[in-house]
């Protein structure tokens, strides 16, 4: 843990604090909209207590609460480098450019922040220039979108991608021209001086807030684990939004994976430099060619193999959400064995490349790292077909074309705890769902959590007023073939009286799909579709469409926001168990069930909870908002699990009846 000065004393910064949030104090005078909120200032206080005297704050903050200030402010006022960690992009873009302006406006205290995102999101001088002038036929689109990032490029102080708004998410060269680190010469690139990420970290390194998102915490955490060094400057003080995600992307990053877009992607640039006489000395050159057509060679037969793996009885469609994955398939012996022969002649090859490198002399900088890639490829294929690491659950996992051997921690609690938490003199974990019931032993048992101070603020919406929960008085169970057609007729029914303008969210994309069809026949509201447009353009065509209907899986189910009548409904299908299909809950469900604990009460359940919320969370994002919330899945009811759901619902007024929707809309 990193030495740091005294902060402010606790009761000096909780003054401070307190006098900033008062009824006529600075946010009052400066910020419009700003209104005094009791949760608001006991969150606030709370921060600033565990920033003042460490230690960790779990701090569950109802929707509306106003969390987001309820931290910046003592942040701020604290006068030390604190990290902020948020679940999206999109909330560092509204912290950085609307948030923390006005509360320099409103505190009167000057500070500086910085606002970090993954490699990826930013422009590499060097490569770009080596991209422009590389001779190949490009689409018409390509061109485009070419002659907006060289306008771009000259002008920007970031380099970072999201300042181009008329860039697509999917732009097909952005992949060879963004600052990956597989393709990062480091020092010895040309570029380096001007390198984007390189003046992202020094501006970190010198500022009060450094704004980050979980991906890149937890890459950044993987980094320090493995000694590759570190991206974020050392914070002695945390806090972590939007916390209930942190296990999923911890497992992502703590993980090995080793992919056929790795692989081609390595011979794509091996090739590029072979072209371009990066190797001058031809003997040399022979000898790259040769050790990159065994690893083509290679590569293509062991992906053939693993891509035979995949059996039709695999997990298919969206168990977390369409565009995430087409199938997961776990492996366990037998599949080692099969897949072992050629991942043994693969790991030959990928050696082969890196000690053909090391021995070219006076070897170019892009060469060298081509080298270390190979290494790295090798070491990471290694490690997965060995497959006999109790601690791992290894899966075949397909993307359409792409195929990705993986395994992921089955538990990530030790780490989470090691590398994020105990790190940091002080930490605080918020979200608007982190705790079960009235406890929060669910989160703290996932992610590591020892002693810490807790606690709860109900939201600051009026539920009883605002918005009404209809649960339907017959449905079938949702394992029904016929669940899907009554389901439509209550989607119907409810947009009907709704007018449209409503989520509809699903836990599989097959429901989705057949709903959908149904749906679209026998209502006249404009419908989107998850995956028909990439997410942040649908959300600006629901909110610009009147009355429109919105029909999504997972990735709609957290961070959306739509504030005002365009969403006065949502409807969600299922109650969203995690698949046991899924290798690794599965592998999760035997862990705790092998420790002799019960994994339905004490994991699925938790998680199908917080999830839940996290949808039914969509609806109400302003004190003026109101609505009705639909769940279809009668095991709410009919099922003893079904108790601890209904407890932890929002206090809205429970009905079955479609007339009572009529009356809620009419009263205005």
């Amino acid at each position: 843990m990193p030495a740091v000065p005294a902060l402010p004393g606790r009761d000096v910064l909780t003054r401070a604090v307190e006098a900033a949030f008062a009824d006529g104090g600075p946010l009052a005078h400066a910020l419009p909209e700003y209104e005094p909120r009791l949760g608001q200032q006991a969150m606030a206080r709370a921060v600033a207590g565990t920033l003042a005297g460490g230690g960790v704050l779990l701090a569950e903050a109802g929707t509306g609460t106003g969390k987001t200030l309820a931290y910046l402010v003592p942040a701020i006022l604290s006068r030390h480098r604190v990290l902020v960690s948020t679940g999206t992009k999109n909330l560092q873009e509204q912290i950085l450019t609307k948030d923390l302006p006005a509360l320099e406006r409103a505190l009167g205290v000057p500070f500086t922040a910085t606002c970090m995102k993954g490699r990826g999101n930013y422009l590499c001088l060097h490569r770009f220039e080596d991209f422009r002038h590389r001779p190949g036929a490009r689409t018409a689109a390509d061109r485009v979108h070419l002659t907006l990032l060289e306008e771009w490029a000259g002008t920007t102080a970031t380099g970072d991608r999201a300042e181009v708004d008329e860039l697509p998410e999917d732009v097909s060269f952005w992949a060879e021209v963004s600052a990956t680190t597989e393709n990062c010469l480091g020092a010895s690139c040309p570029r380096y001086p001007d390198c984007f990420v390189t003046r992202m970290r020094q501006r970190a390194a010198e500022s009060d807030l450094v704004i980050v998102n979980h991906h890149l915490l937890c890459a950044d955490a993987a980094l320090r684990h493995h000694s590759f060094g570190e991206v974020i400057p050392e914070c002695a003080f945390a806090v972590i939004d939007e916390a209930h995600q942190l296990e999923d992307i911890a497992s992502q990053y703590f993980g090995r994976a080793v992919s056929n877009y790795r692989l081609d992607e390595l011979l794509r640039d091996g090739e590029r430099l072979l072209a371009a006489r990066a190797v001058a000395d031809r003997e040399r050159a022979g000898d790259l060619r040769d050790a990159l057509h065994h690893v083509g060679r290679d590569a293509l037969a062991f992906f053939v193999d693993l891509g035979a793996r995949r059996p039709g009885a695999a997990l298919r469609g969206p168990g977390p959400g369409p565009g995430l994955f087409d199938e997961r398939l776990r492996l366990r012996g037998d599949a080692f064995e099969s897949i072992g022969e050629a991942g043994v002649r693969l790991v030959a090859a990928l050696d082969g490349l890196h000690a053909t490198v090391g021995l070219i002399p006076e070897v170019p900088e892009d060469v060298a790292a081509l080298g270390r890639r190979a290494g790295e490829l090798r070491d990471d294929l290694r490690f997965l077909i060995r497959g006999d690491d109790a601690a791992y659950v290894y899966f075949l996992e397909i993307r359409g074309r792409g195929l990705f051997l993986r395994a992921t921690p089955i538990d990530v609690s030790g780490i989470v705890g090691e590398l994020l938490l105990e790190r940091h003199r002080a930490t605080v974990l918020t979200s608007a769902t982190l705790a079960v019931g009235e406890s929060f032993e669910y989160v703290r048992s996932r992610l590591g959590i020892g002693e810490a101070a807790e606690m709860r603020l109900a939201s600051e919406f009026d539920y009883a007023r605002q918005a009404v929960l209809y649960l339907p008085r017959s449905m079938p169970d949702p394992r029904s073939p016929a669940f899907a057609a009554c389901a439509t007729d209550e989607v119907v029914a409810l947009l009907d009286r709704t007018e449209g303008r409503a989520f509809v969210l699903f836990t599989s994309y097959s429901t989705l799909r057949e709903v959908h069809g149904g749906v679209s026949r026998r209502v006249p509201y404009p419908l989107l579709v998850q995956g028909e447009a990439p997410r942040a353009l649908l959300l600006d065509r629901f909110r610009r469409t009147p009355n429109a209907v919105l029909f999504a899986t997972s990735s709609f189910w957290q961070g959306v926001d739509v504030v005002g009548e365009a969403l006065s409904c949502v409807i969600i299908d299922k109650l969203p168990f995690a698949s046991p299909g899924d290798p690794i809950v599965q592998a999760r469900i035997e862990a705790i069930a092998q420790a002799g604990g019960d994994a339905f009460a004490s994991y699925q359940v938790p998680l199908a909870i917080l999830t839940l919320l996290q949808g039914l969370g969509r609806l109400l994002r302003h004190r003026n908002d109101r609505g009705v919330l639909a769940i279809l899945d009668p095991r709410i009811r009919t099922k003893g699990y079904g108790r601890r759901f209904l407890e932890a619902l929002p206090p809205a007024p429970i009905t079955s009846d479609l007339a009572a929707i009529e009356r809620f809309f009419a009263k205005g």
